[in-house]
C-alpha cells in the first residue's frame, strides 16, 4: 500500500464514512490516497410495520452507529482521524426540539402512511418536484406534525442529519441531496415559498449545504468517548444511493451508473438538470454537475420469481451471449411500469417460455438489458447525455454473462466500479471536506 502523506501531528490522515442503509450500518476508513484501511458493519433491526407505515426510533440508529465506530477504530491510529461524513436513506425524516431531541419516531424511506398529506402537497407543488410521492419526505413531515400537534418542533431532520448532530451537536444543517424530497429547489438553491402553504414554518427547515462541506467539529464528549482528537471535522453527507455512486468513481459528464438490484435504476451525470415527472425522472446535484435518472420496475426481483441465486449462478456460466435467444421479453414482477415507458397497465411479457431453463433465463437477462438501453436512450432524448461509460452496482454487477449482454446493447465502455460501498463514498466526502477546509458559519 502506498505511503500516505503525514498530518501535522505526524500521523497518517484517516477519513471515515458511515453508511446507514436499509438493513445495517457500515463504516469504512480510508487514507489520504483513498485506500481502505478498515471496515465494520452491524445490523439494524427492521422498522416497526404499522398498516402502511414504517417507523423506527432514532435512538436505535445511534446505538448501532456507536457500535460500528467502536469496531472500526480497533485497528486504527485514532489520533490520525481527521473527518467523518454520514449518508442515510433518502426521505427518512423526524421532528426534533431546539436541542435536537426527537419529538417523534422517524418515518422511514419506505413509509407510505402520508397519502392524505400527499394530496395536499400535489395541490401546490410543481408537477416535476420529487415531493410528489407518498414516500417523499415532505408529506411525511406533515403527517408527523399532524399526529404530534402539541410538540414544540424546531427542526426537521433527515436520518443523516440527526446522526451528524449526535457527533457535533450542531443542528439546523442538511445536504442538498437529502433535502430534495423535502422540497428544496437545487436550481434556485432555496426552499420554495409554496411549502409555507402546507403549514410548515420556514424556520423548521435546515440550512442546505453541498455534500462534502464541514458543518462542525466533534464534541469533546464524543471525542473522549472514542479516544479521538477533539478537532475531528464533521462533514455533510448525502443519501445512501448517491454515496454509492460517488464510490464507483463516476465523475465526468456522460459517466453513468446502473444499479442491478431488485429494481433497475439508471443514472447519468449531466451538465444540466432534466425532469420528466411522467417517467419518474428527476435530477439531483452532483458536485458541479447533475445526476439524472429513473427507476424501472424490472430487475432482480423478476429473476427471483423463477430462480434461486444458486440456479442463476449455475445457468450464467452456460448461457451464450453471442447467440441471442430472439425472445422479446419485458420482464416485470407485476403489472405496471413507469420508466423507460409510462404504462401503469403494462403486463409482464414473458411468453413464449422455452422448455430449456437456461434459454429462458438468458431471455430474461436480454429483456432487462433492452430496458436498460431504452432507459438511457430516453434520458438522452429528454436532454441528458447518452452514456460514455456505464459502471454497475448491485448484485447483478458480478454476473459476467449479463455484463456482456448489456455491453452488446449499450455499445459503451463498461468499466468496473472502483468501489461499491456507500460508506466508501461518504469517506471520500469526509476527505473532500477536510481537504477543502471550508466550514460554514456556526
Amino acid at each position: 500500500m502506498p505511503q500516505s502523506p503525514r498530518s501535522e501531528l505526524g500521523h497518517t490522515n484517516i477519513y471515515i464514512g458511515i453508511d446507514v442503509g436499509t438493513s445495517g450500518i457500515r463504516a469504512i476508513a480510508i487514507d489520504e490516497h483513498a485506500n481502505p484501511l478498515s471496515e465494520a458493519r452491524q445490523d439494524l433491526p427492521s422498522p416497526e410495520p404499522q398498516d402502511h407505515g414504517r417507523e423506527q426510533s432514532p435512538a436505535i440508529w445511534w446505538t448501532v452507529c456507536q457500535g460500528v465506530l467502536t469496531d472500526l477504530l480497533r485497528t486504527l491510529d485514532r489520533r490520525a482521524v481527521r473527518a467523518i461524513a454520514i449518508d442515510g436513506t433518502s426521505a427518512t425524516v423526524l421532528l426534533t426540539d431546539a436541542q435536537g431531541q426527537p419529538l417523534t419516531t422517524a418515518l422511514m424511506y419506505n413509509d407510505a402512511s402520508a397519502s392524505e398529506q400527499l394530496a395536499r402537497v400535489q395541490a401546490v407543488a410543481p408537477a416535476d418536484n420529487p415531493v410528489n410521492a407518498v414516500s417523499a419526505g415532505l408529506p411525511k413531515i406533515m403527517w408527523l406534525r399532524e399526529h404530534n400537534p402539541s410538540q414544540p418542533v424546531r427542526h426537521v431532520m433527515h436520518q443523516a442529519d440527526w446522526l451528524s448532530f449526535q457527533l457535533s451537536q450542531h443542528a439546523g444543517f442538511s445536504d442538498s441531496n437529502n433535502c430534495l424530497k423535502t422540497g428544496y429547489d437545487p436550481v434556485t438553491q432555496t426552499w420554495p415559498a409554496w411549502i409555507a402553504q402546507l403549514g410548515i414554518p420556514e424556520n423548521w427547515l435546515p440550512s442546505v449545504v453541498p455534500p462534502g462541506q464541514v458543518i462542525g467539529t466533534i464534541t469533546t464528549e464524543i471525542a473522549h468517548s472514542f479516544d479521538l482528537p477533539t478537532d475531528v471535522r464533521i462533514v455533510s453527507g448525502t443519501t445512501d444511493s448517491t454515496a454509492a455512486i460517488i464510490a464507483t468513481g463516476a465523475h465526468r459528464i456522460g459517466d453513468a451508473v446502473t444499479s442491478l438490484g431488485s429494481t433497475l435504476v439508471c443514472k447519468v451525470i449531466s451538465d444540466k438538470p432534466v425532469s420528466a415527472p411522467n417517467y419518474g425522472v428527476y435530477s439531483q446535484p452532483f458536485g458541479d454537475y447533475w445526476l439524472v435518472g429513473g427507476a424501472s420496475n424490472s430487475g432482480g426481483a423478476v429473476l427471483r420469481q423463477y430462480f434461486t441465486d444458486a440456479q442463476m449462478h449455475d445457468m450464467s456460466a452456460r448461457i451464450d451471449p453471442l447467440h441471442p435467444t430472439g425472445l422479446d421479453y419485458y420482464p416485470l414482477p407485476a403489472t405496471g411500469e413507469r420508466f423507460p415507458v409510462n404504462a401503469p397497465d403494462l403486463e409482464p411479457r414473458l411468453n413464449p417460455r422455452p422448455n430449456d431453463d437456461v434459454q429462458f433465463f438468458q431471455g430474461l437477462l436480454e429483456g432487462i438489458a433492452r430496458i436498460e438501453y431504452n432507459a438511457y436512450r430516453l434520458l438522452h432524448e429528454l436532454g441528458a447525455p447518452y452514456p460514455v461509460s456505464v459502471r454497475t452496482v448491485g448484485g447483478g454487477a458480478k454476473n459476467r454473462a449479463w455484463t456482456q449482454l448489456r455491453s452488446q446493447q449499450l455499445q459503451v465502455d463498461m468499466p468496473a466500479a472502483a468501489h461499491t460501498e456507500a460508506a466508501y463514498g461518504s469517506a471520500l466526502l469526509a476527505k473532500r471536506g477536510y481537504r477543502n477546509n471550508k466550514e460554514i458559519g456556526i
